[in-house]
């Protein structure tokens, strides 16, 4: 089980992959993190982030070095991240890296209520998304490929996990599609009895008062 962290938001190691690089005020941090495009990588809470910088400087993740006006513009206080901080970090990387966590995609959750639509209907609606993670593979290899000409692989390597992710969905649906085109999906009967008689057929109520019995 993952230890407890002082700040436990994703937004806080984004800040310190930030600073990692040198000294910044908050306003900069979030500038860099938008420029580098880590809130495609991270669901990061924009909303949240000034707190996030000052709990991180409460716990000692990161200190202020020094106070900077620009113009008018009100004072900004310039962090740096200080050893704990790079250890946590660190550790973090490490554990976000090599431990497996349990996600929760809307297409699994989609996936989890398929019997209350038409088979039919299913068919139709696979074939759109096909359709679209088919358009996102193109994209995606198009977009790796340019950055591949200016950028470092090792820079990328989350854009090579999302093309891989997109590559394996699609051949997937399209796995599934095929089966229930054919008419090989088993249980494909029982499912469409469902839908155009009204009726849930015996065999499907007696399998879920079983599952039930065994929860």
């Amino acid at each position: 089980m993952a230890k407890r962290r002082k700040v436990g938001n994703l937004l806080a190691l984004a800040v310190l992959s930030a600073l990692v690089q040198r000294p910044m005020h908050p306003y900069e941090i979030a500038a860099a993190l938008r420029g580098w495009g880590k809130d495609q990588d991270m669901d990061l809470k924009w909303g949240s982030f000034y707190t996030v910088v000052r709990n991180m400087d409460k716990h000692g993740l990161i200190a202020a070095v020094e106070s900077v006006r620009e113009g008018r513009r009100p004072e900004r206080t310039v962090y740096r991240i200080t050893d704990a901080g790079h250890a946590e970090m660190v550790d973090w990387a490490a554990e976000l890296v090599s431990t497996p966590a349990r996600e929760h995609p809307h297409f699994r959750a989609g996936l989890s209520v398929l019997a209350v639509l038409h088979p039919d209907e299913v068919t139709r609606l696979l074939r759109r998304r096909l359709e679209l993670l088919e358009h996102d593979v193109t994209a995606a290899r198009d977009t790796l490929a340019e950055h591949l000409k200016t950028l470092p692989r090792l820079f990328l390597v989350e854009l090579e996990y999302d093309l891989a992710m997109r590559e394996a969905e699609a051949a997937w649906v399209r796995s599934l599609v095929a089966e229930l085109t054919s008419g090989e999906y088993p249980g494909l009967d029982l499912w469409r009895s469902a839908h155009e008689t009204g009726e849930m057929p015996a065999e499907l109520t007696e399998l879920a008062e079983r599952t039930r019995a065994t929860e």
